[in-house]
């Protein structure tokens, strides 16, 4: 094991380098998953004919299949009907397409953690259904969709590495590369990279931790604790 030669000033920057295409592809799928996701989850709380069915159809499939094929179909199959994306944008893109789905399941169950009796007073009050949505129900299902919001998207961080089928030059495939320089590099290099991974989803993790205890004091000082259940459902 030659942890010199592995540690190089050159091969710590190429990791580095692999490191933020990593937290790009991640931090542009997150944000554009979140807003889908977000959708889709309303649809099916709002049990609108046709859109609900239509969009649990898709979250079903889409959740049942490995994000593995859904990054080759995004890089191989897309461009056999005309639709052609680079390395970067079929990872996103196959990032999104899942964790699309996997939010809206959050998203659902957070909505259907707020109590009907407080849907049935802001409707018996005069508010419309839109403004009991906006004004009553997601301020409150938002709070406590937060944390499994976020480890959710701990699990979208390390997802980035199976693009490395497709050659995203992401953190595990430039370990790839440096590890092809040398047969001692490979027990260094892995190491490093794991501390990595592990520093970056372990600070997210107790985001989602403080979160969560924070929301879990805020039901017990109001009274409305959910039963064991239904969070972890919601934590699904």
């Amino acid at each position: 094991m030659d942890f010199i030669g592995a540690y190089s000033s050159g091969n710590l920057l190429f990791l580095l380098k692999g490191l933020g295409t990593t937290l790009l592809v991640a931090f542009i799928a997150i944000i554009f998953s979140f807003l889908i996701g977000s959708i889709l989850g309303i649809l099916r709380y709002a049990k609108i004919p046709v859109l609900s069915r239509i969009a649990a159809v898709c979250v079903e499939v889409i959740r049942n299949l490995p994000l593995l094929l859904i990054i080759f179909f995004t890089f191989f199959a897309l461009p056999e009907i005309g639709i052609k994306l680079s390395v970067t944008m079929a990872a996103i893109t196959a990032l999104i397409i899942f964790e699309s789905a996997m939010l809206s399941e959050i998203v659902r169950s957070g909505l259907n953690s707020i109590e009907k009796g407080q849907i049935e007073a802001a409707r018996s009050s005069g508010l419309t259904y839109m403004q009991t949505m906006q004004h009553i129900i997601l301020p409150q299902a938002l709070r406590r969709m937060v944390p499994p919001i976020v480890s959710q998207f701990i699990s979208l961080l390390k997802d980035t590495s199976l693009a490395v089928v497709i050659s995203l030059p992401e953190l595990l495939h430039n370990a790839q590369i440096v590890n092809g320089k040398n047969v001692n590099y490979v027990i260094p290099i892995f190491l490093l990279i794991a501390v990595m991974y592990f520093l970056v989803n372990y600070s997210l993790s107790l985001v989602a931790r403080r979160l969560e205890m924070k929301e879990r004091t805020n039901r017990k000082s109001t009274g409305k604790v959910l039963p064991a259940k239904q969070q972890t459902g919601e934590m699904m």
